[in-house]
Formats: structure tokens, sequence, C-alpha cells
């Protein structure tokens, strides 16, 4: 069954993600209610769910067995987070690990935070994912509320892509780093709760860019056996 943890993973956040998306896209907003704030962290925590799917197929670990499958996986979960272009995001990435930190890494550009995020993100934006986006959303309208669609669906997203960038870019490889740190990347510490809420286990950066064949869900046990060495 193991071989197959990639999948369920994936297929259970795609699921979630679409289950939890169809409630509240057509549920009233009630403004007092501590309830829709939660649906807004929750659809967001999912749309970052999304992405690391995507970002591990790009890997080839969502399903070693079948590349095709592990592709096509990662080019849905890529779509179903704002339209975004599997194939830009698995040539720019692989880029990023080759040239980590480096003034041709396409996710690290040091300084300002926000001047950072915005060169992030145009990195990675192309006119048919805005396109896709303007067209899906006039769609929705038909049957949705307004507020519902931007609040529930369009939201999330830039939350998701704040809450990657800051946890999964920025925290990891701001400023310098020392010498013989061969992957220009930092781990955040040992918390395993606060590392699947911030990024699905991405805050362990170091272990990521270390062995990038291993799935979000193993790098806290990466992390693990970094805590006992450095401890010996």
């Amino acid at each position: 069954m193991k071989k197959y943890t990639g999948l369920f993973s994936a297929g259970m956040i795609i699921l979630l993600w679409g289950l939890h998306l169809s409630f509240w896209i057509q549920e009233p907003i009630h403004w007092q209610s501590p309830w829709f704030y939660l649906a807004i962290l929750v659809q967001t925590h999912l749309y970052t769910g999304l992405f690391i799917s995507s970002h591990d197929a790009i890997h080839g670990v969502v399903s070693i067995e079948y590349p095709r499958l592990n592709h096509a996986i990662g080019r849905l979960c890529a779509i179903l987070f704002a339209f975004n272009n599997y194939t830009i995001l698995r040539k720019k990435h692989h880029h990023h690990h080759a040239y980590v930190n480096t003034v041709v890494d396409p996710d690290v550009h040091q300084g300002n935070f926000f001047i950072w995020w915005f060169k992030f993100m145009f990195q990675y934006i192309h006119w048919t994912q805005i396109l896709a986006m303007a067209i899906t959303y006039n769609l929705l309208k038909i049957w949705f509320p307004m507020e519902n669609i931007i609040l529930i669906w369009e939201l999330p997203a830039i939350l998701a892509t704040l809450q990657l960038f800051y946890f999964g870019t920025y925290l990891p490889h701001r400023g310098t780093h020392e010498p013989d740190n061969k992957h220009q990347s930092r781990s955040q510490a040992k918390n395993h709760l606060w590392a699947f809420l911030s990024c699905y286990n991405f805050g362990y950066h170091y272990e990521h860019h270390d062995k990038p064949y291993l799935p979000w869900w193993k790098l806290a046990e990466a992390k693990e056996q970094n805590s006992q060495i450095s401890s010996r």
C-alpha cells in the first residue's frame, strides 16, 4: 500500500478541496460567524495542498511507478490552483534546485519582502492563466454570488500563494547562509504540527533540498534524523 500513498494523498486533497469549495461557495455569508473565517483558512490550506501535490509530482513522487499518471495529477492540481501552468512550474522548479540562491534562480531574489514576492509571482504567471481565471469567474457568477466566488474561490488562492512563498521560499532562503551550506537553505525548528499547518512540512526546507525525492509527509522523518545527528 505504501507505493500508493502519494496517489491517496493527492486524491484526498483534491477531493477535500472540491467538497469544501462546493459547500461554501453557495452558503450565505454571515460576517459575524467565526465558521465563515475558518472556512477561508481551511480552503487556503487545501489550496496549499494542491500546490504541494503538484510540486511532489514535479519531483516524480506522487506516483513513482506510473510517471504519466504522476504528471497528469500534478497538472490537474496546478490547474485547480488558479490555472497554473504545470510545464512552467516544472521547468522553473528544477532550475531553482539546480541553481539555488544564484542570480539565475527563478525563486530567490533577496531584499525587500514584497519586491521579492512580486518577482517570484512574475516568474510563474502566464497570460493564459489570467484569461482562464477571468472566464471561469464570469461563468461562476451565473450560479453563485459574486462575494462567495471572491472570498471562497479567489481569496484563498491568493492567501495560499502568500503562504507558500513565505514559508516555502522566503524564510528558508532569505539572507546569507554558511559557506558549507550546499543547499543555501534553512529549516524551521522541529515542530511537526506547525510544519504541517504552515506549509505541509515545507518549512523543513533544507531536508527537501537535500532529499528532493521525499514526498511532503516524509520530510518530518528527515527532520527527525537531522535533529538526532546535530544533537550528537
